[in-house]
């Protein structure tokens, strides 16, 4: 039976992500190079991946372009944990390489917390060999001193700096910058949820900082709220940039 070009190219195209060519929330190529690899019109390419759409094999956003289609990730909000414990919930395996490690002088929101002087590991998150999530953790001087690269590779921060912990945390959006486009294989200024933690230990006073950006459509935060006003402590609520609070 006669095909239409378009089909040709969305059964190929389809074919690939089958077998994994394409993962779950990966870019694909832009129509641009789609045109020149398949030699047909930008208008066929646009027809093909709008019948992967109908499929809802494949979704486009603004700001990223066509990728193939993924569930976010979701985190909670209620609890104190890593990334690859909530991932790991979820039955979704998690790995992390570690791009840098070294003691630095801190940033200048970092010192009046930690110190002038810190341990800095910056690393990226991967699901399914993806990158996930870019991290940066600042660990206090006198704790950081006696961890290793390689511990911090291996296991958390909190499973490797002992005593309770509480922390506070934000959440807020961004536009992706470069470094970290690079890092995550993700567009320049395509949307990105940047969430900053401070935690405390027992009665120790900071002990921890960090930054983790994650691409905006591969992950979502989810938080139970109560059913009553009366029910929520008072430090629960929306900060808006501006300072008000709701």
């Amino acid at each position: 039976m006669r095909t239409f070009r378009y089909q040709d190219i969305a059964d190929s195209l389809r074919q690939q992500i089958d077998d994994g060519e394409f993962g779950s929330g990966q870019l694909l190529p832009s129509e641009a190079t789609l045109v020149e690899t398949y030699r047909a019109s930008r208008v066929t390419i646009r027809k093909a991946l709008e019948l992967l759409r109908h499929e809802e094999l494949v979704e486009s956003r603004q700001g990223f372009g066509w990728m193939v289609a993924a569930q976010p990730l979701t985190q909670s909000l209620d609890q104190l944990v890593t990334i690859e414990q909530q991932l790991a919930q979820r039955g979704v395996d998690s790995t992390r390489e570690i791009v840098d490690f070294s003691f630095v002088d801190a940033p200048p929101a970092v010192a009046p917390v930690l110190g002038p002087q810190v341990l800095e590991v910056r690393r990226v998150h991967r699901v399914n060999g993806r990158p996930f999530a870019r991290v940066i953790v600042w660990c206090r001087e006198d704790l950081g001193a006696e961890l290793s690269r390689a511990q911090v590779a291996q296991s958390s921060f909190y499973d490797l700096v002992p005593g309770p912990k509480r922390a506070s945390q934000t959440i807020g959006a961004a536009l992706m910058s470069e470094p970290d486009a690079d890092l995550l294989n993700m567009p320049v200024h395509s949307a990105t949820l940047i969430v900053k933690r401070t935690t405390y230990g027992d009665g120790s006073g900071a002990i921890l900082m960090s930054e983790h950006a994650f691409p905006g459509h591969l992950t979502e935060f989810v938080a139970e709220l109560a059913g009553s006003a009366d029910d929520l402590a008072p430090t629960v609520g929306f900060r808006l940039v501006g300072g008000a609070e709701a």
